[in-house]
């Protein structure tokens, strides 16, 4: 399981996080998730911890603290929707449009 953390400012490293996550058991991983046109940081990251109470106390401790300016939003992260493939919503109809005035 991973927890989510949002509202982060964009200078936070992966370190920044692990550091700060550390204080609450063993951190297994950190990803700070970065935009792929201009490489810079989303603002928010994915900790996996060794065990669920320590992500549990994690989650209790940090959602909502003041850390590098902002308030951190620290919660279990929810699996990613697949949002490829499938339905491609509201059909068109197609073809060629005739306005006849």
């Amino acid at each position: 399981m991973s927890i989510y953390v949002g509202n982060l400012s964009f200078d936070v490293t992966e370190d920044d996080l692990k550091e700060v996550f550390n204080d609450y058991g063993t951190v297994k991983k950190v990803k700070l998730p970065t935009d792929r046109e201009t490489g810079r940081p989303r603002g928010f990251g994915f900790v996996d911890m060794s065990t669920e109470d320590e992500e549990v106390a994690a989650i209790e401790a940090l959602d909502g603290a003041e850390w590098m300016g902002r308030d951190m939003r620290v919660n279990k992260a929810k699996p990613r929707e697949n949002n490829k493939g499938g339905s491609f919503g509201g059909g068109g109809g197609g073809g060629r449009r005739r306005d006849h005035y």
